[in-house]
């Protein structure tokens, strides 16, 4: 269920760290997805397939798009108010996706079980309603703070938690270690 004190719909989340290779805005070759809440627990999303992001020529790297995904599942946990690592994530790939598209994602948790939150999320190209190129189910795990300050790089641990911006210093841990 969606917790109270979760952005609204429609309200931008913003980065949770600005280093984060999916939402940061200071990696130069980071996807810089663009997420916002939805009705319940639902998150849409967007990022560009830039040059930097392609596998094969001119195609996005396959693992690219399973971090878009990731990213995306990942950002669901805001709207729980929660910290949660990805424990398990399925990918599968529908279509290429060409350097220079537009990837419309859509996530959504679908159930919370202890400690367990399973969601799922699709992406699109050509536009919200466009054809499927990829989806995914995940699996993520809530956890303590202590678990980025026992396995994340010390200098960067320090750095967060010693931000005197309260909103900033908590959602730095939302997502992934």
């Amino acid at each position: 269920m969606r917790h109270p004190d979760a952005p609204a719909p429609g309200q931008p989340l913003g980065a949770h760290y600005d280093q984060c290779f999916g939402c940061g805005d200071q990696q130069a070759h980071g996807l810089h997805l663009a997420v916002r809440a939805g009705e319940g627990v639902t998150i849409t999303a967007e990022f560009t397939v830039t040059a930097a992001h392609q596998g094969a020529p001119g195609l996005a790297h396959g693992g690219v798009l399973a971090s878009a995904l990731d990213e995306a599942l990942g950002s669901l946990n805001w709207l729980l108010r929660t910290i949660a690592v990805t424990g398990r994530l399925e990918t599968e790939y529908v279509r290429p996706v060409p350097v220079g598209t537009v990837l419309h994602l859509e996530a959504e948790a679908t159930a919370v079980a202890g400690r367990k939150i399973y969601s799922t999320a699709t992406g699109r190209v050509g536009g919200p309603e466009g054809p499927v190129a990829v989806r995914a189910n995940a699996l993520f795990v809530q956890v303590p703070i202590d678990h980025f300050i026992d396995h994340g790089r010390p200098e960067e641990t320090r750095a967060v938690l010693d931000d005197p911006d309260q909103l900033r210093r908590a959602r730095a841990f939302e997502v992934n270690p």
